[in-house]
């Protein structure tokens, strides 16, 4: 996407890449995260610590980190009580007004929200009778904007939960608990991935959300550049797991992680492994990677992935300014219409796409600088996509709390609409159009839509 000069700013958000173990830059030393077979005792701390000094422990995860030499690491993956060892990898994705309604139930709907059947254009044109009430969503990324109270319902916000974690390989490794940073993010992303998932004000006119009443877990594991650790990410996913153990043991309670990079993590397998055991559910971006693959939580097959989709109705000719709250997406959503984006990753031996869901021109508040001044912009990626499936799966879940995290994933690969492989002329934003085509690498199950989902979805 490209810069244009309309009401909103148009930019892109994409996934920042991993540097490969060994990559260029290395000192000598390297952050190590270590999965044990066995819990973290004294006898196990006392051994690791002849290689290298320990870091942060993880005792629900059985894992630690450590600062090592690099000519140590091999030593170390062969002690008999070390389960797996991997580099800590990157990761990337004050009082105010408030937002007087309760929830944006009665908002205006959008073209992607139409796309997946949650609304129709025009305002109060939900078409679908669940709203996420009673469900809690962690939002892993960038946390939110100083000035989030302007966007969103102070009641949807779970302040009480909201965490920070800073830390990794980018600060001597050790992993650190903020409370209150979580509200002070200057990059935005998370703002804007929250807002799909409730809706917004948009200057004060209500837009709908895709589960506009669930209560969302701000919780910042990216920092203000929207790049992060895989033992960050390890311990929001563990802190979230932690919840749903405890206060939120009555709940169902769903993470969103738009984020990604390209190696899975062993700390971070182990966390996602115990926040599934324990019944969260997972769902998490494909990336932005195109012909290059999926990243790294969303192509491990217990995580619920997401591809990004289009549709060709985007900048019709003679809508160049409100398409995308004016134009009627026909119903039932037609395949014909919808595209896999040229951004989008495609899936490789050994990686798991699940379904695809709008990704492309998402309208939501987005900052480039802290304060109160709004701002909106359009956002493509696969950032954007993966929100619209967390909204549905809590609307799912607001139906029947009892569904595990593999009854969620299979029902939404069974209710998921086949988008062949193919090719369609779009609209772009200059007014020409461009030829955009994928393969059957690109959809996994196809496109999920609300509506279809639910119907799948027994009653409890």
């Amino acid at each position: 996407m490209k810069r244009i000069l309309l009401k909103f700013i148009v930019v892109t958000a994409m996934l920042l890449m991993v540097l490969p173990v060994g990559a260029a830059g290395k000192t000598g030393s390297v952050n190590l995260n270590v999965v044990l077979k066995t819990d973290v005792t004294a006898e196990v701390l006392k051994v690791l610590k002849g290689y290298g000094t320990v870091l942060s422990v993880f005792d629900e995860l059985d894992a630690l980190t450590m600062k090592v030499r690099e000519d140590r690491v091999a030593t170390i993956a062969a002690l008999p009580f070390v389960e797996a060892v991997g580099e800590d990898a990157e990761r990337n994705g004050a009082p105010i007004d408030t937002v007087a309604l309760t929830d944006f139930n009665t908002g205006l709907g959008t073209w992607n929200l139409d796309v997946i059947n949650v609304t129709d254009p025009g305002f109060n044109n939900r078409q679908v009778e669940f709203d996420g009430m009673g469900v809690y969503v962690a939002v892993l990324d960038t946390g939110l904007h100083d000035s989030w109270r302007k966007y969103f319902p102070q009641e949807r916000i779970a302040v009480e939960y909201a965490a920070s974690f800073s830390g990794g390989a980018g600060l001597a490794g050790t992993v650190s608990f903020q409370p209150n940073k979580w509200e002070h993010d200057q990059n935005g992303h998370g703002t804007h991935v929250t807002s799909t998932i409730l809706g917004y004000s948009l200057s004060g006119t209500p837009v709908n959300g895709v589960a506009p009443n669930v209560k969302v877990i701000p919780v910042k594991v990216l920092n203000q550049n929207g790049s992060g650790w895989s033992s960050v990410i390890a311990m929001g996913i563990t802190y979230i797991a932690n919840l749903k153990l405890g206060p939120l043991a009555d709940y169902p309670v769903v993470i969103n992680m738009s984020l990604g990079g390209s190696i899975l993590d062993p700390i971070e397998k182990q966390a996602i492994d115990y926040a599934i055991e324990a019944g969260v559910i997972i769902v998490a971006s494909a990336g932005n990677r195109g012909n290059a693959g999926m990243g790294y939580p969303g192509a491990y097959e217990p995580v619920i992935s997401v591809a990004a989709s289009g549709w060709i109705g985007e900048w019709y000719p003679g809508y160049v300014r409100n398409w995308w709250y004016t134009l009627d997406v026909t119903e039932p959503t037609p395949m014909n219409q919808m595209y896999i984006t040229e951004f989008s990753s495609r899936a490789k031996e050994g990686q798991d796409l699940d379904v695809a869901a709008p990704g492309s021109w998402i309208v939501g508040p987005y900052q480039l600088n802290s304060g109160n001044r709004t701002s909106y912009y359009f956002l493509g990626g696969t950032s954007m996509a993966a929100p619209h499936v967390t909204g549905i799966v809590a609307l799912m879940a607001q139906k029947n709390p009892g569904l595990t995290p593999m009854e969620v994933e299979s029902i939404l690969e069974g209710a998921a609409i086949y988008l062949a492989p193919g090719s369609r002329n779009v609209y772009q934003s200059n007014g020409t159009t461009r030829t955009i085509s994928w393969g059957a690498d690109a959809t996994g199950h196809g496109l999920i839509t609300a509506d279809a989902a639910l119907a799948a979805t027994p009653a409890p």
